[in-house]
């Protein structure tokens, strides 16, 4: 497990910084309709739902029955750590709202009161900061645990914090009318996401035995299956009422399916 170390450190930071990419993305489609936005949020969330549910809770599975050398016993702790994930999700959106920036018609509102525009990216960029300190302990978890399954789980975060940068970024932008400070709140807020591995490791290093790995697989499967459901579903929707986030989903999770399949088929080449 220790020889995971360096890459699990890697594919946490590059899966945080991927909300850069998303504060960039957002000034070429500022003022044209947010179908795009929606059609990626559609697309984060069918592949976090595709990883949860095929990927990593099967994993986990596997896993605590070869320990536990019992399949009934499996099926108990890895249901249980897997919805006991989605229940502490659950607990943190409660005390920690996502903050949406108001959509009209497909376009962004622009209220006179440019102030009020600017709280909502500070809010959803501090909300996004605190909500990605577990994904950054989820990200390197998965990749101490197999590299293979924290690559995936690196592309469906990175996936997954595009569109939540392009959501801080935008109101910023329009806030302030500054790229850079659009992009640097948007780029800070993924930057918790190394930090939560690196404590997680220098912390809880002790702890993670094969047991608790396992277990914790599971419940940031749950984790995850929330965050697709709870926000990036019902957000998508939010910026289009059509069937661009349907799109999206169906996309993101074929682009996972295939992701996986040649993870798994390079895996077993070697």
């Amino acid at each position: 497990m220790e020889a995971h170390v360096s890459t699990a450190f890697i594919l946490t930071i590059l899966a945080g910084l991927s909300t850069g990419i998303g504060s960039l993305v957002a000034f070429f489609i500022r003022g044209r309709s947010l179908r795009i936005l929606s059609f990626a949020m559609g697309l984060a969330a069918g592949v976090m739902l595709d990883l949860s549910c095929v990927e990593m809770l099967p994993h986990a599975h596997h896993e605590l029955e070869e320990l536990l050398l019992d399949a009934h016993d499996a099926d108990l702790y890895s249901l249980v750590a897997f919805f006991g994930g989605l229940f502490l999700a659950g607990l943190i959106d409660r005390f920690v709202p996502h903050q949406h920036v108001p959509v009209q018609d497909g376009n962004l509102l622009q209220p006179q009161d440019t102030q009020r525009l600017l709280r909502v990216g500070t809010m959803t960029a501090l909300a996004l900061a605190i909500h990605n300190f577990p994904e950054g302990v989820a990200t390197f978890v998965a990749a101490l645990e197999d590299p293979h399954l924290g690559i995936a789980m690196a592309l469906a975060i990175a996936l997954h914090n595009i569109p939540e940068g392009i959501a801080v970024s935008m109101p910023i932008y329009y806030a302030t009318g500054s790229r850079r400070k659009a992009f640097w709140y948007s780029f800070s807020s993924g930057l918790v996401e190394p930090l939560g591995a690196f404590l997680s490791y220098f912390l809880l290093s002790a702890y993670l035995t094969p047991l608790v790995m396992s277990l914790l697989v599971a419940a940031v499967a749950g984790i995850m299956v929330f965050i697709a459901l709870d926000q990036l579903i019902p957000t998508a929707h939010q910026y289009d009422s059509g069937r661009a986030s349907i799109y999206g989903i169906a996309c993101g999770m074929l682009v996972m399916a295939i992701s996986l399949h040649l993870l798994m088929s390079h895996g077993h080449a070697h």
